[in-house]
């Protein structure tokens, strides 16, 4: 139990540092970091969901957004870019980052230890589990990837 909770504290640390520091830049770059070389980054489907739910939800989005893989980074700044006033920002920062830092302390560390244990008892097993992981997240990253392409249809052809 010792163990979870520094593991928790340091999580919990990291995590106020980076979402607070990922606010404050969109903070500081506002409207500018529309109109920079990130422009093309913040119209991603991600960025503009991402702006939508702050802007029609607020602060709980940014709550949740900690228990999301991919979406907390966007939340934090485009919080940042919208100018959420920090009385309404801090406490959700507080909240998700809690929430955060128990869920990888507890799950992280059972997992890590799991596998620890995995690759002492049986290695051949624990590396086939690992390879298992790492193709079906390299299938699911190919899938997106499809997915989001243009279908070859959509795009004009020189025939000349």
């Amino acid at each position: 139990m010792h163990k979870i909770a520094l593991t928790a504290g340091a999580l919990y640390v990291i995590v106020l540092l980076r979402a607070g520091g990922t606010f404050a830049v969109g903070w500081l770059a506002g409207a500018g970091a529309r109109r920079s070389r990130f422009a093309d980054r913040m119209s991603s489907p991600k960025f503009r969901r991402a702006e939508r739910a702050i802007q029609r939800w607020g602060a709980p989005v940014v709550a949740v957004s900690f228990l999301t893989v991919g979406f907390q980074t966007a939340a934090n700044f485009i919080a940042g870019t919208l100018r959420m006033p920090l009385p309404r920002y801090l406490p959700a920062l507080f909240v998700g980052g809690a929430a955060w830092a128990l869920v990888y302390a507890t799950v992280g560390i059972g997992i890590v230890e799991m596998l620890g244990r995995l690759f002492a008892e049986q290695t051949a097993l624990g590396v086939s589990v690992v390879a298992a992981l790492l193709l079906a997240v390299c299938g699911v990253v190919v899938y997106r990837r499809r997915r989001s392409a243009p279908a070859s249809g959509d795009t004009a052809t020189d025939e000349a």
